[in-house]
């Protein structure tokens, strides 16, 4: 199946797509900073340059799109009809570096933290998953802000 604009308008499509201060991910660093938690932002020390860090509780979030982590299950998570084979690799192999950058904060005693952003689509999305990664977390963030 061709695809359904030309390379040009495909080219701007995707270069308008951005790999961080995402909606989802302005949504958590908002409700986090409303919460009192102070936090930094990519930092480029750690495997994966998580989105959002929190040195205080050795915690990093990272907001995954649903479609370019391969987000299982998910209605915003469809396969394009055109160049599937290439879709499918690339997807795949950012799902298997995602599992790696875990292994490798983990190994450096990181608790990490994958929130995907159709989970937060709107603010109580955003305060179920919060709330419920707030009193889950092995290090209780609700202590010593």
């Amino acid at each position: 199946m061709a695809d359904v604009h030309s390379k040009k308008v495909r080219s701007y499509n995707m270069s308008r797509i951005r790999s961080k201060d995402t909606k989802p991910e302005m949504l958590v660093r908002s409700w986090l900073h409303r919460q009192g938690y102070r936090f930094r932002l990519h930092d480029k020390k750690l495997p994966g340059k998580p989105d959002i860090v929190l040195p205080k509780y050795k915690t990093v979030i990272f907001v995954h799109g649903c479609f370019w982590h391969g987000h299982k299950r998910c209605r915003y998570f469809v396969l394009p009809k055109t160049r599937t084979k290439w879709w499918i690799n690339k997807i795949n192999g950012n799902i298997e570096r995602d599992k790696k950058v875990k292994r490798e904060l983990k190994k450096l005693g990181w608790n990490v933290i994958n929130i995907w952003a159709c989970k937060i689509k709107n603010i109580q999305g955003i305060n179920h998953e919060l709330f419920n990664i707030h009193y889950s977390t092995p290090v209780n963030m609700s202590r010593n802000r």
